[in-house]
């Protein structure tokens, strides 16, 4: 530095920073050998604090307005200085302005799928990204765990950090919440504001306030995002048939009036399926063998009492067993009364025919 820049760094009466950029958010104000002249004029901005450094050792802390830099404004620089026992001027120390503004659309997402245990599909991997705000919040806790000594200090070279912070808190909270896949659209809200608490006492740690968190997308990996179409996709069909039926007499009507020969192509991939749809009906029908013949069940009256029903087999023994002869009364569905068995034709076959009269004498 030549000798003007001596004289004027050892003079400088007026400390100020006017913030030209977006993403600054520590500047410290340069001048040579960090003297500044006792009664400078300093201009703290709206949306700026101004620390004082004193050998490594943060100071004094001033909030907007305007100070002419002495020793009621400036109590703890004082101390340091020992201005109590005489001052000199220029004095040294260093002015870092913060710059207190809220930085907005801040990216945070997951690099890697998340994999977690839903309710509905299991074992599932998902992706989520979306944006968040941040603030300075305590300019000395700022400077003292973020900054140190750097000059110019901005929000890129902190967003990596908060961004793996947030995505790894997001992780613990979507493992916990037991939300189903398919409803974590309708809580992006309730998420975002559930993280934003969670995550507010870390930033805090920082010196920063983390004023809102935005969740913009919760998505599942490409081929499980497909495979959820298609089931998507078969619940809208519905009836299999009637789908195929509108399907063909759709590629029919478009052939009719000169359809393309995708159309067409599509109409007589559709009637193909019908048709062995409907061959593959006409099999099962086929080789479905008829109804069984329904037996015999009648009621017999044996010994004054209504017994049965009985089946053909049970009714074959009854008459081995003398119990059922052709006198027998029996009834089954269908007869308005009682009958003797020899007048049931189904039972006939069942009696035993009467014994030949004997031969006459030769």
């Amino acid at each position: 530095m030549g000798l003007f820049g001596k004289l004027f760094g050892e003079f400088i009466d007026v400390i100020e920073w006017l913030d030209d950029s977006s993403d600054t958010m520590i500047y410290r104000f340069e001048r040579y050998n960090n003297e500044i002249k006792y009664g400078a004029k300093l201009t703290v901005r709206a949306s700026q604090n101004a620390v004082f450094v004193n050998e490594g050792e943060v100071a004094d802390v001033l909030t907007p307005g305007m100070y002419e830099l002495e020793t009621r404004n400036l109590p703890i620089l004082s101390t340091l200085q020992h201005w109590d026992h005489g001052f000199q001027s220029p004095f040294k120390a260093e002015v870092y302005f913060c710059n207190m503004v809220r930085f907005t659309n801040l990216k945070w997402g997951t690099r890697n799928p998340l994999m977690l245990r839903g309710q509905e599909f299991g074992a599932v991997r998902l992706r989520a990204f979306g944006t968040y705000v941040v603030r300075i919040n305590d300019p000395r806790v700022f400077i003292q765990e973020i900054t140190g000594t750097d000059g110019l200090f901005t929000i890129d070279e902190i967003s990596d950090q908060l961004r793996n912070l947030i995505t790894s808190r997001f992780a613990n909270i979507i493992g916990q919440s037991s939300i189903p896949v398919l409803d974590l659209a309708a809580n992006y809200d309730q998420l975002g504001g559930f993280l934003t608490e969670r995550i507010a006492p870390e930033f805090k740690a920082y010196g920063l306030e983390l004023t809102k968190m935005l969740i913009e997308n919760i998505s599942l990996p490409p081929e499980v995002a497909a495979a959820l179409d298609k089931r998507t996709s078969m619940g809208m069909i519905g009836n299999l048939d009637k789908y195929l039926k509108y399907q063909t007499a759709e590629a029919m009507g478009n052939g009719g009036e000169g359809g393309s020969t995708m159309s067409d192509a599509m109409g007589m991939g559709v009637g193909m399926a019908m048709a062995g749809k409907m061959a593959e009906s006409m099999r099962s029908s086929a080789a479905t063998p008829p109804p069984m013949p329904q037996q015999l069940a009648y009621h017999v009256a044996i010994e004054g009492e209504a017994r049965g029903p009985f089946g053909s087999s049970e009714l074959k023994q009854l008459i081995r067993e003398g119990k059922l002869t052709g006198r027998s009364l029996v009834w089954t569905d269908g007869m308005s009364n009682w009958l003797a068995a020899d007048g049931v034709e189904a039972l006939r076959p069942l009696l035993p025919t009467a014994a030949p009269p004997p031969l006459p004498p030769k």
